[in-house]
């Protein structure tokens, strides 16, 4: 992970269940005498989640409502520290301000980025619950509510528009993107994804049990073209407010959509980078342009 990444060491199951007591049950020391969860399992992940930003982040009575995406914290935190390398370039005078598209109910890249580099932050969505659970997480404490705010998306055809404001400046604007086509991929794509995260020495889960585990409502999951034809639409659509945002970043799931993304970015003449991101055997990468 990125050097700054705090998370960058094993977690600490004993300050977390302190801050935590909720988290205990799902900690066991797995075949390799490692204390662990069960990543495939929401609710474990929702109990590290609300254990690590008390101990690390000064933020308490974080929550999500069922059935919506809960996000690992180590991998949401490098986007933001690799956002922060990006601008460090820039030498910025101003305070910072970032945009992120697709907030969902957790809230958490405002969070962090708050939390961490005391940044100006915007979260957008198009879910009226996820606005209603991110508008909570975002004023849990006077600091949150000082640098979070969370706008409403009414139209699924903008991206941008209708969101930044004429004449708001934003240094910065980030993504992760629904990256499945269709349902029927979302859910096969979870299951093999869950299947790989669970421990050897797990008790076996029926299909029915691993996908009532997991979170994530369908736009969260899935789009019509999945994120090839969602980033493309994001590039398009960038073009309009070009002199309104610094860095445009997007995180890029699949490795072998990135030709297309260039293909598009180079269409526009923009100064575009990738930068590779790895969280222990997961890779994974997030593209930037700017006008």
């Amino acid at each position: 992970m990125h050097p700054n990444n705090l998370h960058n060491n094993p977690y600490n199951f004993d300050l977390l269940i302190n801050v935590n007591p909720d988290l205990a049950p799902f900690v066991f020391i797995n075949n390799h005498g490692t204390e662990t969860i069960d990543f495939s399992i929401s609710d474990a992940v929702l109990q590290l989640n609300k254990a690590l930003l008390k101990q690390h982040y000064e933020v308490t009575n974080w929550s999500i409502p069922s059935n919506y995406l809960c996000p690992p914290i180590p991998g949401r935190a490098d986007y933001i520290h690799y956002i922060a390398d990006l601008l460090s370039e820039e030498k910025i005078t101003t305070p910072v301000k970032g945009l992120d598209i697709g907030v969902g109910a957790n809230c958490i890249y405002p969070i962090l980025g708050s939390q961490i580099y005391t940044w100006n932050m915007v979260g957008v969505d198009i879910d009226e619950n996820a606005i209603h659970s991110a508008t909570k997480n975002g004023s849990a404490s006077e600091k949150l509510k000082n640098h979070i705010e969370i706008r409403h998306q009414k139209s699924n055809a903008n991206i941008f528009e209708g969101i930044i404001k004429k004449d708001e400046y934003f240094n910065f604007t980030m993504c992760n993107p629904p990256f499945h086509t269709s349902e029927e991929e979302a859910s096969k794509g979870t299951l093999k994804k869950l299947r790989n995260l669970r421990q050897e020495d797990q008790p076996y889960q029926t299909k029915k049990e691993i996908v009532l585990n997991f979170g994530g409502q369908a736009n969260e999951l899935w789009c019509n073209g999945g994120e090839a034809l969602f980033i493309k639409r994001m590039i398009k659509q960038s073009i309009t407010f070009k002199n309104q945002v610094g860095w445009f970043t997007t995180l890029v799931s699949k490795k072998e959509n990135l030709k297309k993304i260039y293909k598009q970015l180079d269409k526009l003449k923009v100064t575009r980078k990738t930068i590779n991101m790895s969280q222990g055997n997961k890779k994974s990468r997030f593209v930037a342009w700017k006008f």
